[in-house]
C-alpha cells in the first residue's frame, strides 16, 4: 500500500450505521415529544391572554370568572376554568393568578409533566 491510501484511511470520519440508528431515534423521540408539547404551550398562551383580558374587563370576582369562561370557549381552553382562578386585588387593580399541571405519557410508568404558574401584572 502507497503511503497516500493509509493516509486517506486515517482522515475518514463519519457516522457508523449504529450510530445513525441512534441519532435517528433521538430525533423521532424529540418530534413525538415536541408534538405533544406544541399545543400545551399554545394553550398556556391562550390561558395568559384570557387571564390578562378578564383582569381588564372584570371588576368583581364573578365578573371576572365570566370573562375568562368566555374567552376559553372561544379559545377551547381545556385545562383551566374561571373557578380555578386566585382573583386578588393591588392597588385597586385585578390580578388574576391560576397555576396547573399537564402531564404526557412517554412509555410505561414515565410522563413529562409541565407546571404552569403564572398571574398578571397590576
Amino acid at each position: 500500500m502507497t503511503p497516500q491510501r493509509i493516509n486517506s484511511r486515517r482522515q475518514q470520519r463519519g457516522l457508523s450505521f449504529i450510530g445513525v440508528i441512534f441519532v435517528g431515534l433521538f430525533i423521532v423521540c424529540a418530534f413525538a415529544i415536541g408534538g405533544q408539547s406544541i399545543p400545551i404551550f399554545i394553550e398556556y398562551l391562550a390561558i395568559k391572554k384570557a387571564a390578562a383580558k378578564a383582569a381588564r374587563d372584570g371588576t368583581t370576582v364573578p365578573e371576572v370568572r365570566a370573562a375568562f369562561d368566555r374567552a376559553a370557549q372561544i379559545d377551547d381552553i381545556q385545562s383551566v376554568s374561571g373557578k380555578d382562578l386566585e382573583i386578588s386585588k393591588r392597588n385597586d387593580k385585578v390580578v388574576v393568578s391560576f397555576s396547573y399541571s399537564r402531564e404526557i405519557a412517554l412509555a410505561g410508568p414515565a410522563y413529562l409533566v409541565y407546571r404552569f404558574q403564572d398571574s398578571t401584572q397590576p
